[in-house]
């Protein structure tokens, strides 16, 4: 790489057009192998293989709340071709156990989310999300033993399964911290937490169908199966940082370093500010927008199939359809916010801290109006309408403080995602349990109260994340020694370590 090239304006440092042209013409000892395989950047190929384990992550996640509908309600079967019985329930269980069971998963996801973040920021986050999930899967595949076992062994397995997926987020935080660059990284970190709500809309309804159909274990042997296949491809395909990819183009290599200011060899070993991050408003801010979105999205994660069964009366098959709606347009607006938001940060028209801001506390007011709305209006299908709303805006919030850890302290994001999850989890704890706690007698007024304290803690986070929120790098986050550019061979290293001044 030449200077002039260095001196290039940010926008025109990199085209993958042209990057890809300039690798066939003048690079012509690259053969004709490799030479196709850089035509395809290697951050979107990170995106693609992470939407799709997000995908995974989920459906493992998720699929308790729908099987367990078909785990404690009697069955009708057809006996003879004519004939229907009522059959008996495998497990009788209350609601109070019920509640404890959805929740067991995140006993265990709370407890490995910082460690999770330490652990990817020191040996990178591939190995670390990729074992998770691999883990996750294999006990997955066992839940139907344990559970015809005893609760105590479900509930055990569902623990193990939370500690194993606990770190994933964290690790892919920790990825993009080393491949995403600023102007491109809230379309990419929100495509693939999409994935968490494509695995959502996907499974559920899937979980249905095979619960009803196939019986209740189908459903945890199908997704076990799936995130195993998954887990093995990802080891394959992708690479912790971009100077570890075998097959990444050095423009594109370039590129990402140089936009994002440093390179993995810079960050490594770098000492966590514990105190800085401690006592950091904006910290806190991310910290409580994440816990304000979970535990809205982990009442209605957990607790919508429930609440479609009891007081709208949705058949099992029906109540996994409709339960995924919700999640299909959030889907729908995590993408498109994703896009909009980088695109107001390149045009300029608004700061990145007044895009987050925007983004969290518009979607959280409009969640907190219709799950309030939502209260009031127990008929099947406005029910239906208004819950769907409110979730689904809140992916327009996923563009607000899910990629916040990125913009004020990038290399520390795996650690940032570890401590704002570890808070975020404890909804997905305490939520099914009060919960199970208010709705004793399964009525719409038992309802109603779930859906006030969930319109209630969504107003209170978006008043806290506009008070506090920053999306500038935090002086605690800057590499004091500025850029120093990475190539693939030591001859290039020292010409562009010439021509580059320290800290440009």
């Amino acid at each position: 790489m030449d200077g002039d090239t260095l001196d290039m304006p940010m926008k025109k440092l990199y085209n993958e057009k042209y990057a890809i042209k300039r690798t066939f013409t003048e690079n012509e000892h690259i053969s004709e192998e490799r030479s196709w395989v850089q035509r395809i950047p290697k951050r979107h190929v990170l995106a693609c293989m992470a939407f799709l384990g997000f995908c995974n992550i989920y459906a493992l996640r998720v699929n308790l709340s729908v099987a367990i509908v078909a785990m404690v309600n009697n069955k009708t079967v057809t006996v003879n071709g004519s004939t229907e019985v009522i059959q008996e329930p495998e497990f009788q269980w209350s609601t109070k156990t019920e509640g404890i069971a959805l929740a067991a998963f995140f006993y265990g996801y709370i407890v490995t989310q910082l460690p999770g973040g330490i652990l990817a920021n020191k040996f990178g986050g591939t190995s670390l999300l990729g074992g998770g999930v691999l883990v996750t899967a294999v006990l997955a595949l066992l839940t139907p033993v344990c559970a015809r076992w005893s609760v105590g062994a479900l509930i055990a397995v569902r623990v193990l399964q939370g500690l194993f997926e606990g770190v994933t987020y964290p690790a892919m935080h920790s990825i993009w911290g080393q491949w995403a660059p600023p102007l491109e990284k809230t379309k990419l970190a929100t495509f693939v937490f999409a994935g968490s709500y494509v695995g959502t809309v996907i499974s559920m309804p899937l979980s249905g169908l095979l619960g009803g159909y196939a019986g209740w274990p189908s459903i945890f042997y199908v997704f076990g199966s799936l995130a195993i296949v998954w887990s093995l491809a990802w080891f394959y395909v992708v690479a912790s940082s971009p100077s570890k990819h075998s097959t990444i183009s050095q423009e594109e290599l370039e590129y990402i370093q140089y936009s994002m200011g440093y390179s993995d060899k810079q960050t490594k070993g770098l000492p966590t500010p514990w105190y800085k991050i401690a006592t950091s408003l904006p910290v806190w801010a991310i910290v409580v927008a994440h816990t304000t979105e979970n535990w809205g999205f982990y009442t209605m994660l957990t607790s919508l199939p429930t609440f479609l069964r009891d007081v709208l009366k949705f058949h099992l098959g029906k109540a996994g359809f409709v339960a995924a709606l919700p999640y299909l347009v959030m889907t729908i607006v995590l993408l498109s916010g994703g896009h909009l938001a980088d695109l107001l940060r390149k045009t300029e028209k608004l700061s990145t801290t007044k895009v987050r801001k925007l983004f969290n506390c518009g979607a959280f007011l409009c969640q907190a109006i219709f799950l309030a709305i939502t209260a009031y209006t127990m008929t099947p299908g406005a029910a239906v309408a208004f819950v769907t709303i409110a979730i689904g805006l809140g992916g327009f919030a996923w563009s607000g403080f899910s990629v916040n850890h990125l913009d004020i302290a990038p290399q520390f994001a795996g650690i940032l995602m570890g401590i704002s999850n570890t808070f975020a989890t404890i909804p997905g704890i305490v939520s099914p349990v009060i919960t199970g706690q208010i709705v004793v007698d399964r009525t719409a007024a038992e309802w109603e109260i779930v859906f006030y304290i969930a319109a209630a803690v969504y107003l209170s986070g978006a008043v806290f994340y506009g008070i506090f929120a920053s999306g500038e790098r935090q002086p605690w986050a800057e590499v004091p020694a500025g850029y120093e550019p990475h190539t693939d061979d030591a001859e290039t290293e020292t010409d562009v370590d010439d021509e580059v001044e320290p800290g440009k």
